[in-house]
């Protein structure tokens, strides 16, 4: 998976093997920043409540794909490690966007001090 930030837009891109795992065509997602409210590292509230609607469910191994939940539609691709990305997004196709990514702490922090710029 790969991010590219610009001045007013994520790209995030999964590599053929996740949009697998995700069951989804989008290779790319283009969020523009005014609509992402907050990006966390937190670990995120996950249940067996959950609707998947496509994806896979592999406990301890993979979340990928769309999920319905009470907060709405979200899309996850989280594998066993912990280093979760979150992103709270309003008027999107997804409420919800988590990811496990490597420098997870530093795309936080930068996602955050783009959206702190986008604000003034």
């Amino acid at each position: 998976m790969k991010l590219n930030l610009t001045t007013d837009l994520l790209t995030i891109e999964l590599e053929w093997y996740e949009q697998l795992w995700a069951v989804t065509l989008e290779r790319q997602m283009h969020i523009p920043l005014d609509r992402i409210d907050r990006a966390t590292t937190d670990e995120p509230q996950s249940n067996w409540a959950e609707i998947r609607a496509p994806g896979t469910f592999l406990p301890g191994v993979i979340k990928a794909g769309t999920y319905y939940t009470k907060r709405g539609r979200e899309f996850w691709y989280v594998t066993t490690d912990n280093n979760y990305l979150t992103l709270e997004l309003h008027d999107e196709p997804y409420r919800q966007i988590v990811i496990t990514i490597p420098d997870n702490l530093a795309w936080c922090d930068r996602l955050n001090r783009s959206l702190n710029q986008q604000d003034r």
